[in-house]
């Protein structure tokens, strides 16, 4: 049996930098909110559209980004890195401020947002692979919609070996219900919404 002491737990407490339970078990991801000037010197925020041949959510809006990966040296890098894999763009061509807040879904997700800057949009070449198109939206458009809001509501399934004996309340036990809010911006035709939204909807509310 170890001989635990005060000194030693304390000394080991100090030592461990806190971070986010489990977060092995969290899909991490990063993403770029890529914004860029028109050619009036208007700031306009940048869409990707995803392939259709791709597995998860096909058709879908989305910011350039994608998971971490072993090499990233941070997420912030990792949102640089599929930025340009995604829009084939050169990497000193993109300035990368500091973090949003980061989001932390119910699903399992972490993602790590990052605003930016595409200092040269006219080199964009989107990745057939990964992206179907591009649009731009302009920034002062998109600060004055309302999106529509709604809630999703999320429930305990349990598994059919779940233990219910061993818990007060047995199979009557009242598990906690969550709710999530889904976002929806409608822009010309798009439809920009889920974590997308929930990202812009953050970022908007910081600079207006």
């Amino acid at each position: 049996m170890r001989d635990f002491c005060l000194e030693g737990i304390k000394a080991k407490v100090k030592q461990h930098k806190s971070g986010l339970l489990d977060a092995r078990l969290y899909a991490q991801s990063a993403v770029l909110l890529p914004l860029l000037k028109e050619n009036d010197g208007s700031l306009s925020l940048l869409f990707e559209v995803r392939s259709r041949n791709l597995k998860t959510q096909p058709g879908e809006i989305c910011f350039p980004g994608g998971r971490l990966q072993p090499g990233d040296r941070s997420e912030k890098e990792a949102a640089l890195r599929e930025t340009c894999e995604e829009l084939g763009l050169a990497a000193d061509s993109i300035e990368i401020w500091g973090g949003l807040d980061i989001l932390v879904t119910p699903f399992q997700q972490i993602i790590y947002p990052f605003p930016g800057f595409l200092h040269e949009p006219q080199n964009i070449r989107p990745n057939p692979l990964e992206v179907e198109e591009v649009f731009t939206a302009p920034l002062d458009r998109l600060l004055r919609l309302t999106p529509e809001y709604h809630e999703i509501t999320l429930q305990v399934q349990t598994p059919a070996d779940f233990p219910f004996h061993k818990i007060l309340g047995g199979r009557e036990y009242r598990w906690r219900r969550a709710t999530w809010p889904e976002l929806f911006y409608e822009f010309e035709g798009w439809i920009i919404w889920g974590l997308t939204a929930r990202i812009l909807h953050h970022f908007l509310s910081i600079i207006r």
